[in-house]
């Protein structure tokens, strides 16, 4: 059973703020029974004190999990249509039992450095057993992919799953009845990979990479009409409905503010930014977000674009904003991204978040940062 626990540290930070000398009374199955200030430790028996900071569970708002067995099987630099071609070229060269274990060793990294939930995208049925055991909380979304797809086959693999969602791959790759049928009824939030490149937005004036690749294979589009990627979703997404947009390196100013203003809640814009490094040296547009007031979340994409999936290596590469905004992205906007703010994202009573420990942050002017060396910790 376990006894009730007593966690302190240097800092709290929580929901956008930082908060002194917190402790946290923890029952025996990780709920929150209480949050307090702390005057003098040497008083207080049987509690644990750490150094640092202390925050709730992260959210990771989109990763590809399958995709683990992929770890330095693509080259970094290849750039997004090269790297969309490579996965298709080594994803054979891996043996079910590769693909499983190296699944299984990501789950477990996960949770050991403090991540509760993750929306993971998937292809086929290959994590159903691993979610089912692991402590994480997955919402699995069923990702349909190809201008020749429908949706049955997805369906399928949403079943094998019980909870899965079907989910659109982007503006670029799916015809238009198919991208609006999973639009109107997907019952989560869609995750739309979005304005990754260039190239996106340039096939909807047929030029770009995008378009000579298509025209060589022969394959037609019948969405152009659109005229751009962020109309396409405005046109054929709800405003009601929820909806994550990933990646957003080549995302204009405009685009955003018309996104934010068509849907009631705002989109959820997840950055990736050690993926995109990876692929294509890109950097997501952050300073514009944030100008915006929008809902930024934070994802790690898989480890066929990633040397890993840490949440903490993700946030160092936002340097120059304060821990307090940068820990808020990672763990309660990602759980209202995905429906989970009563559950998951802050240190609350009565809520079961999960507290990690955050080693080393470092104090500029009146702002905390996350250090340059830091790592994070599961501590419940």
């Amino acid at each position: 059973m376990g006894a009730t626990r007593f966690i302190a540290a240097h800092y709290l930070i929580d929901r956008g703020e930082v908060i002194p000398r917190p402790i946290v009374k923890v029952d025996a199955d990780g709920t929150i029974l209480s949050v307090e200030q702390w005057e003098r430790l040497d008083s207080m028996a049987n509690t644990e004190f750490y150094g640092g900071a202390i925050c709730a569970g992260m959210v990771n708002a989109h990763s590809h999990v399958e995709l683990s067995y992929l770890r330095g099987a693509i080259p970094s630099g290849t750039g997004f249509a090269g790297f969309a071609r490579a996965i298709g070229q080594v994803r054979g060269n891996f043996s079910a039992e590769q693909r499983q274990r190296a699944m299984e060793a990501a789950d477990q990294k996960m949770w050991q450095e403090g991540v509760a939930a993750v929306a993971d995208i998937v292809n086929d049925s290959s994590t159903v057993d691993m979610k089912r055991r692991s402590a994480i909380h997955y919402h699995s979304m069923v990702e349909v992919f190809g201008l020749n797809s429908s949706i049955e086959p997805s369906q399928q693999i949403a079943r094998e799953f019980g909870d899965a969602d079907l989910t659109t791959h982007s503006t670029y790759s799916i015809q238009d009845g198919v991208f609006r049928q999973i639009a109107d009824e997907c019952r989560g939030p869609l995750s739309i990979h979005f304005m990754e490149s260039d190239d996106e937005a340039a096939l909807y004036r047929g030029e770009g990479s995008l378009a000579a690749w298509y025209e060589r294979m022969g394959w037609r589009c019948d969405f152009l009409h659109y005229g751009s990627p962020a109309q396409r979703v405005i046109s054929s997404v709800a405003p009601y409905k929820r909806i994550m947009l990933v990646h957003n390196c080549c995302v204009s100013e405009q685009e955003v503010q018309q996104l934010e203003q068509h849907f009631d809640e705002g989109p959820s814009w997840v950055l990736c930014p050690r993926s995109n490094d990876y692929i294509s040296a890109l950097r997501p547009p952050v300073e514009m977000l944030r100008r915006a007031g929008a809902r930024i979340c934070i994802g790690t994409d898989s480890l066929a674009s990633n040397s890993s999936l840490s949440m903490i290596d993700e946030l160092k590469c936002f340097s120059d904003v304060p821990a307090r905004e940068v820990l808020k992205w990672a763990t309660i906007n990602g759980a209202e991204a995905l429906g989970l703010r009563q559950q998951l994202g802050s240190i609350e009573k009565g809520k079961r978040p999960g507290v990690v420990l955050i080693d080393k942050v470092v104090k500029r002017g009146d702002e905390l940062y996350i250090a340059d060396d830091a790592v994070a910790r599961r501590l419940v």
